[in-house]
């Protein structure tokens, strides 16, 4: 073993491990310090990470938060998670990290413009091709973001995480996995970038309806429809996103 590499006992010791602060949503301030131990060398390729549970303890989060934060930072190429040999940091992918860290380079309208770009012939094929388990996912995905968007308080981070499956969802069913990973990667990009637009008065809302016209449409096989109803989905998402930017760059 590399002597300049941490033992296992001590990466599950607190060793690097510190409490999260406090900007941003807990599974993207979780995502972050991990990136940061990454990017500063205390943690290297094919260490291991603690246990789920003594990981979530050093870093006072919740295990539901910590989840997706190792969801997020596996679909960045950071980290490798295999059943039966818990969470390893990878070898650093460069095609993958690019595009991590283009989010630091990338406006959110040149965002908005690829998702459109992507997700609105994805959503034609899904209606258009798909077999019925691929819309049964789809449905289900469009299910459990309605239940989470009627509970009060909102959690605006399950559903932040419910709104992405259903899109994930989508690009799944359309049949053409490199396109599933782009939309996965410019959807990730989007949730670590920036807040997420549920938040803004009458969006949820507003949000809610449009994927029920998309799942509607996809269920009923019409690719006019439901292309229409992504299109003018993806839009108000980016107006109401540019908007709330706008707003805060105002003195």
């Amino acid at each position: 073993m590399n002597p300049t590499v941490p033992a296992r006992s001590e990466l599950t010791s607190p060793g690097p491990w510190q409490p999260v602060g406090r900007a941003g949503s807990l599974y993207e301030r979780v995502a972050a310090e991990i990136e940061r131990l990454i990017e500063t060398r205390q943690l290297r390729p094919g260490d291991r990470l603690p246990p789920e549970r003594q990981l979530a303890v050093l870093l006072q989060v919740s295990r539901s938060s910590l989840r997706e934060a190792m969801k997020m930072l596996e679909a960045r190429g950071r980290l490798e998670v295999r059943h039966g040999r818990g969470i390893t940091v990878r070898e650093a992918e460069p095609y993958r990290l690019a595009w991590a860290y283009l989010q630091k380079e990338v406006g959110l309208r040149e965002l908005f413009a690829m998702r459109e770009v992507l997700e609105v012939p994805a959503v034609d094929w899904a209606a258009r091709s798909a077999g019925d388990l691929g819309h049964q996912e789809i449905a289900r995905a469009w299910q459990d973001l309605d239940r989470a968007s009627q509970r009060k308080p909102p959690d605006w981070e399950e559903l932040q995480r419910l709104d992405q499956a259903f899109h994930l969802a989508i690009a799944a069913a359309a049949g053409n996995r490199f396109l599933s990973r782009t939309i996965e990667v410019l959807q990730d990009m989007l949730s670590a970038g920036m807040e997420t637009t549920l938040k803004i008065p009458g969006r949820l809302e507003k949000s809610q309806e449009d994927h029920r016209r998309i799942n509607g449409a996809i269920l009923r096989r019409d690719p006019r429809g439901a292309r229409a109803a992504m299109r003018a989905h993806i839009r108000g998402a980016r107006a109401a996103g540019l908007g709330r930017l706008e707003r805060v760059k105002q003195p």
